[in-house]
């Protein structure tokens, strides 16, 4: 039988717990002090909304040409003007 991952998150977290736990203050606060700095540096990714997207919301806000789908000219792709 293999651990689970709710298994292995709940060893790792009680092996860091036993051995913190063994540090003295100061070393505890270091430690603190870089858990905070780990969590501000990768944040928690925020739950996107889950508010359904609406077609056409921003209609005749933005302009592309009528040749914006033809191929590009062979000057273009030579970097001759």
């Amino acid at each position: 039988m293999t651990p689970s991952s709710t298994d292995t998150a709940n060893s790792l977290s009680e092996t860091i717990l036993e051995k913190l736990q063994d540090l003295p203050e100061t070393q505890q606060q270091q430690i603190l002090d870089y858990i905070e700095f780990l969590a501000q540096k990768y944040p928690k990714p925020q739950p996107r909304s889950k508010k359904p997207r609406v077609a056409g919301l921003h209609r005749g806000k933005v302009w592309i040409s009528d040749d914006f789908n033809d191929p590009l000219p062979p000057e273009y792709w030579s970097g001759q003007d």
